[in-house]
């Protein structure tokens, strides 16, 4: 059959929903293809035009506009045959040409199994979808036919292009609710990569699937029986199992071939959204449904759109899961942002919002796009977006917001707006306060406390899911860490430079610039950040920036922060990101404190006599001599040792004491105990020596109390 009747025969398919002078621009598109791609051929031997062709013909059964169909055609020209993009724009119009040049793009970048360099294409990628998401489908549509003929490559590239189908282009079809593509392309991919594997499950479905076709024929007949009975209207379909999802479901959910296929699966489309509800009541009727097993996706459609009602019921001895959906729910189950050009109707919001859907994605994309720090960073955030599966809760006005399985009320307040995220301070799940921890379940209500100044928890990357979330309080952490560092750094260079004698504010720009260059770093900024993190000495720098240029080449939140006239930095307690306290010798204020630098972490205090503390004089002079500010009012935690007489009732008294001289009970725990004595535990949370003090004191006045004393490790 000539090529010429192909294309009469892609027209005709096209005259069902195109009028005839797009069908004529789409034409004239072919045989400009035909002539640039004129002598080459494909793998299998057949002329190179047949593959744009047969893209096309995906594209039209999807029923996508002319425009999509044109750069179908052309999609390999500006690749393939030196034709430059200004002569398709001249022939073709700005958005052909537009079309074919991200299509091209998006053919250019090949996902290697190199983490880094898939990652920096997934971004390439987005950028395409943002600008024009047909751009995605007729790559997809590309994508689906050098799937189906893959068998003449060699093998390395065929593993490789399936692995990259699998990896990335099914679950973008997925997204795009685009379910036919998506499912034919994982079997694909599936079948590619393990042919064997492939063939056994084949074979083993075959086979059960004749030994049970009397049982799917009986449960077929009750169901239309029923519908009949009721009056009606559907058409019922058996499911088929698709292989991937099989070989999913028994290595990832370690089920056996038997448990997934003793599922008998219908589908029931019929013409209204009330008819789906009243199948719904009628196929209940006739088997009894599993509790927990519905889902209403009719009401609460899925992200990418796809609407349906699920359920399963018990039957015969069998489970038998049922779909009930519309005739328009299963076009846009099957082909879903491609949907929206069939329906280009405004009578129809479907469409109207699936299309919004998809633009929120691309556009949730965008943004942790530029968030992320690097390309690997991102791919990270955007796997966990492309296999969701999904809860869905409301926001206290009713709107229902999707979430992948697992995510916490910080996720929610994420999705809701980057700024509610970065202020969330607690929250309320139907009502109730809760843990901003806890993962939510779906059709729960819930409610965020923001407050003006506060900050994201880095705890939180524990426990959040959803890469939006993820991205963003990273975004915070490293830009609040970063403003830290600076002025730890400033601080512990003014420190030393006073060593020097010598003034930051007297030192000149070019000084700064050539200990900049001698240090390699890209501006003051960062070198005093480097101090700051513990990366750099203070003092080195120090000397660097009074010597001069001759020796250069020796060896080598925190606005609470300041230097006092003999040198000691002043601390407050509440000192942000980059100051922590060592929890072998817990100082509090009052006790004489040192600093010490801990690489890339910044200053850990500890109290000056604690044992970690460096013992020769080059680490104690590294140790940055501190005092503590007068009126710190945040608490610090200690931990004493109190032994006693048995008797009743000696914890509750020892709490009450610590409660009367102000002191907070972090916990109490009982040590050793023979029948007279107790050793026990204690750690309290005071605001500095003095307070110690007066809980140590209250304390020991319990009678039965023999000793206190301060616990340091």
């Amino acid at each position: 059959m000539s090529e010429e009747a192909t294309v009469e025969e892609l027209a005709k398919e096209l005259s069902s929903y195109l009028d005839t002078s797009r069908i004529n621009q789409v034409r004239r598109a072919y045989y400009y293809a035909e002539q640039a791609h004129e002598g080459q051929m494909r793998k299998s031997g057949d002329r190179y035009i047949t593959h744009p062709l047969a893209v096309a013909h995906i594209l039209a059964e999807l029923r996508l506009d002319h425009q999509s169909l044109m750069a179908a055609m052309l999609h390999d020209v500006i690749e393939d045959t030196g034709i430059p993009k200004d002569a398709l724009t001249e022939q073709f119009g700005e958005d052909v040409a537009e079309l074919v040049d991200g299509v091209s793009k998006l053919t250019q970048i090949e996902f290697r199994s190199r983490a880094e360099a898939q990652a920096e294409n997934f971004q390439k990628m987005t950028l395409a979808m943002a600008k024009d998401i047909r751009v995605i489908l007729v790559k997809l549509a590309d994508r689906l036919h050098n799937m189906r003929t893959l068998g003449p490559m060699p093998y390395e590239k065929r593993q490789r292009i399936a692995t990259e189908t699998l990896d990335i282009y099914a679950p973008i079809a997925n997204r795009l609710g685009m379910h036919a593509i998506s499912t034919e392309l994982e079997d694909l991919g599936f079948s590619s990569l393990y042919p064997m594997r492939s063939k056994y499950i084949s074979k083993a479905v075959d086979k059960l699937r004749g030994s049970h076709r009397e049982i799917i024929d009986e449960i077929r007949g009750k169901l239309q029986e029923k519908l009949e009975e009721r009056g009606l209207p559907g058409r019922i379909q058996g499911r088929e199992k698709h292989l991937n999802s099989i070989y999913n479901k028994m290595k990832f959910k370690q089920k056996s071939f038997h448990e997934i296929m003793d599922v008998y699966a219908f589908r029931i489309i019929t013409d209204t959204e009330d008819d789906c509800y009243r199948i719904l009541g009628a196929v209940h009727s006739l088997y009894k449904p599993l509790p927990g097993r519905f889902k209403d996706y009719i009401a609460m459609p899925k992200a990418n759109g796809y609407q349906s009602l699920h359920t399963t019921l018990f039957g015969m001895h069998v489970n038998i899961e049922i779909q009930i959906r519309t005739e328009e729910m299963e076009h846009i189950a099957n082909n879903g942002i491609a949907a929206h050009w069939m329906y280009k109707t405004d009578d129809s919001g479907v469409t109207n919002i699936n299309q919004s859907r998809v633009d929120r994605w691309v556009k949730g994309l965008m943004e942790m796009r530029e968030r992320a720090d690097d390309s690997m960073e991102f791919i990270e955030h955007v796997k966990v977006d492309l296999f969701p599966d999904e809860i869905y809760v409301f926001t206290p006005k009713g709107r229902i917001m999707e979430l992948p399985s697992g995510a916490t009320s910080v996720d929610f307040a994420y999705a809701i707006h980057t700024d509610i995220g970065n202020a969330a301070v607690a929250c309320r799940i139907n009502r109730n306060l809760a843990s901003l921890s806890q993962p939510l379940q779906s059709g729960q209500t819930v409610e965020i406390i923001t407050a003006p100044g506060a900050k994201p928890n880095p705890a939180w990357l524990s426990f959040v899911v959803t890469g939006k979330a993820r991205s963003s309080i990273r975004h915070v952490l490293k830009t609040r860490k970063r403003a830290e560092s600076i002025e730890l750094g400033r601080t512990l260079l003014k420190k030393s430079l006073k060593g020097f004698g010598a003034k930051l504010a007297d030192i000149s720009d070019a000084q700064k610039q050539a200990v900049v260059n001698h240090n390699q770093v890209n501006s003051f900024d960062d070198l005093i950040g480097d101090i700051g993190l513990g990366n750099r000495m203070a003092y080195l720098v120090a000397r660097q920036l009074v010597s001069g240029n001759e020796a250069l080449d020796g060896p080598a939140n925190l606005e609470n922060v300041e230097v006092d006239k003999q040198g000691a930095v002043t601390i407050r307690g509440t000192e942000g990101m980059l100051v922590r306290f060592a929890n072998c010798c817990k100082p509090i204020p009052g006790d004489p404190v040192v600093g010490m630098m801990d690489s890339g972490n910044g200053m850990v205090i500890h109290s000056d006599t604690c044992s970690r503390l460096p013992e020769d004089d080059e680490g104690r002079a590294r140790l940055t001599h501190l005092k503590w500010a007068k009126d710190i009012t945040d608490e610090f935690s200690v931990e004493l040792r109190v032994e006693l007489e048995r008797q009743r009732g000696v914890i509750a008294e020892m709490a009450n004491a610590v409660a009367m001289a102000d002191g907070n009970i972090e916990r109490i725990n009982v040590e050793e105990q023979n029948a007279k004595f107790g050793i026990v535990s204690l750690v309290v949370h005071v605001n500095g020596r003095k307070h110690l003090a007066r809980v140590m004191r209250r304390v020991r006045n319990i009678r039965a109390v023999t000793h206190i004393s301060r616990v340091r490790h």
